[in-house]
């Protein structure tokens, strides 16, 4: 007598290659300098991507991770859409980001720096910022506020001043400054493609410029190491 079909023999399983335990691997790295994961569920997935035979056993290890999305999807097209075959098993599909609150829920914050400086947290919910500086600039932490459709207008008035700007993975920086003997720069490793969300830079700055970090760990100060 013939075997059964199993439920899933219209979809058989696919043999991961190297490549593809490379590429996940990748993701865990990346995961790990954001601060996700601690050493412990490190070196697990990567036990498991190491040995994974099949695609299937690579997609929950990177399923709850924001860097993986895309190579998630990818594998997911491969597969036909499983996600079974691993003890790491978390969950149906990536877990989409999420602002911690709606856009617009928080005031408008103002800041004020005349040769000093602070650390401003920017709160979730806000969408506006306005900052005056002269001989200053504040640490302005937006960790908290950024999230997928969030867009948050930092408008900056600086003279001979500027501001070390600190962003998650993932944010679009979008410059409309007037700048005058003067410039914002924006790191490469804060470029993100938009998917957290868009920063929007205005304002008129005269002999100052801001700096666009990403930052460490997602919340720099919990590293305590800003780039």
């Amino acid at each position: 007598m013939a075997k059964e079909d199993s439920p899933h023999s219209s979809a058989p399983r696919i043999r991961a290659s190297d490549k593809d335990r490379d590429a996940v691997l990748g993701v865990i790295t990346e995961a790990v300098s954001n601060g996700r994961l601690d050493p412990e569920e490190t070196a697990e997935r990567q036990d498991e991507a190491i040995s994974a035979k099949y695609l299937d056993e690579l997609m929950p290890l990177i399923v709850d991770l924001p860097e993986g999305h895309e190579l998630y999807r990818t594998l997911q097209r491969q597969t036909g859409g499983t996600t079974a075959g691993t003890s790491l098993d978390r969950s149906a599909g990536p877990t989409s980001l999420a602002p911690m609150a709606e856009p617009g829920t928080a005031k408008p914050m103002n800041s004020v720096a005349i040769m000093s400086g602070r650390e401003l947290d920017v709160p979730a919910g806000t969408a506006e910022v306005t900052t005056y500086s002269l001989m200053g600039g504040d640490n302005i932490d937006l960790c908290d506020v950024m999230g997928p459709g969030v867009t948050v207008s930092l408008t900056s008035y600086s003279m001979m001043a500027g501001h070390d700007i600190y962003v998650p993975p993932g944010v679009r920086i979008r410059d409309d400054t007037i700048n005058i003997m003067a410039g914002n720069e924006i790191r490469g490793s804060a470029k993100g493609d938009g998917s957290n969300g868009t920063l929007i830079l205005k304002g008129v700055s005269f002999m100052a410029g801001h700096d666009v970090h990403l930052a460490k760990g997602y919340r720099a100060k919990d590293q305590g190491q800003l780039e």
